[in-house]
């Protein structure tokens, strides 16, 4: 297996992670009484999820998108 592919597949896993832990965030205490008073949830739990977005697509192209043919 190719090293960036195994790269890839560990960014995805972590992106899994950071998505959930974003959206058990989003859903604590302190974040719903940030939402009672702002309409928003805390920046911590937004920059969980953004970054667990981010995670999963960028983890996916490189673990499972084909690898280019070798430059001769």
């Amino acid at each position: 297996m190719q090293p960036l592919r195994i790269v890839g597949i560990l960014v995805f896993i972590a992106g899994i992670v950071l998505l959930i832990l974003g959206i058990s965030a989003m859903e604590s205490f302190g974040s719903q009484v940030s939402k009672f008073f702002t309409g928003a949830p805390t920046d911590r739990a937004v920059w969980l999820t953004i970054g667990g977005v981010i995670g999963i697509f960028a983890g996916g192209a490189f673990a499972f998108w084909p690898a280019r043919a070798a430059i001769r």
